[in-house]
């Protein structure tokens, strides 16, 4: 059995299919390769392969690689059939899976399972700067705790302030009808940072539709801005954010449902994951599995950044 040959189309397929080391090479190899393996260190094409190692070695600059070289796969022990079922189940759980679930069903610890999404994570985070078009939803949304779950002085924070989002996370969401979403932590709610997002990810001209929330009143100047007040009514004709209000409910059973506790400092990871199923919702699961695989490249993350022992660049 080949890469060329049978492709996977469920988990227990995939894993039969992937418990050969030669052919989870030559998988990953075809699809990061298309046109020919290439050296990542001069871009030669001019390379042999090392069979008994599973290596690579380029014949120009004599390097030896394997085709975790450069990739989220980098300097990690784990073995590349574990590794491709972890994709397979992070692409397809459409309420997102657990580290603990994962590591049950690979034979790993919770803390290997754990960096190991993470890293998928940012395989899956959208690199796509295109603008969203045609009629784009606007909404913002607050993940955090619920008050009964909050330490006492946090909870009478919250009722003090009257707001009801003391200690959560603002996110927005922008979402092409129809299309695909995309979205950003912010600050607060005010105009100065919902704005600047709007006009940096969606065409001008477009239609927007929003709520009633006077921080998208001056939108109107390069936008056709449609605005639907839920104080009234959540559908005018075709004037809605039911679609953006679906992605938040996907988004909210995953993090409550699957992960339960996710740090603020993790989450745009958890928004990355949930983007990008939403993104790919139209394939299939061999499909959108592919799709991640072939974002590996180019993409490191060590646990010390991760974790916050080293700064983000």
């Amino acid at each position: 059995m080949n890469a060329q040959g049978f492709k996977p189309q469920t988990l227990t397929e995939a894993i039969r299919y992937f418990s050969d080391p030669d052919v989870c090479d030559s998988f990953v190899a075809t699809l990061r390769w298309p046109h020919g393996i290439e050296c990542p260190y001069c871009q030669s094409h001019n390379v042999g392969r090392i069979a008994t190692r599973r290596m690579y070695q380029c014949k120009q600059c004599r390097k030896q690689f394997s085709v975790k070289r450069g990739t989220i796969f980098e300097d990690s022990a784990i073995p590349l059939d574990k590794w491709l079922a972890a994709i397979w189940m992070i692409a397809n759980c459409k309420n997102g899976i657990s580290s603990y679930e994962v590591a049950r069903g690979l034979g790993l610890t919770q803390k290997t399972t754990w960096f190991m999404l993470h890293r998928i994570r940012l395989a899956m985070q959208d690199q796509d700067s295109a603008k969203l078009t045609g009629i784009v939803e606007v909404d913002e949304t607050f993940i955090g705790g619920k008050a009964r779950f909050m330490h006492k002085a946090q909870r009478e924070k919250k009722i003090k302030g009257g707001t009801g989002v003391s200690g959560k996370v603002v996110v927005m969401g922008l979402l092409e009808r129809h299309g695909k979403v995309k979205t950003e932590i912010v600050q607060n709610v005010r105009r100065r940072n919902l704005d600047p997002h709007v006009r940096k990810h969606v065409e001008t001209g477009a239609e927007i539709h929003s709520d009633a929330l006077p921080s998208y009143e001056s939108l109107s100047d390069e936008y056709t801005h449609q605005v639907i007040d839920h104080a009234e009514c959540y559908v005018k004709g075709n004037v809605h954010t039911n679609s953006m209000e679906n992605f938040w409910s996907l988004l909210k059973r995953g993090i409550k449902g699957t992960y339960v506790s996710v740090e603020p400092f993790h989450l745009f990871r958890y928004l990355d994951e949930q983007a990008h199923r939403f993104n790919h919702r139209k394939l299939s699961d061999k499909e959108r599995f592919e799709a991640v695989v072939h974002t590996i490249t180019g993409k490191r993350l060590s646990y010390d950044k991760l974790t916050g022992e080293t700064p983000v660049q």
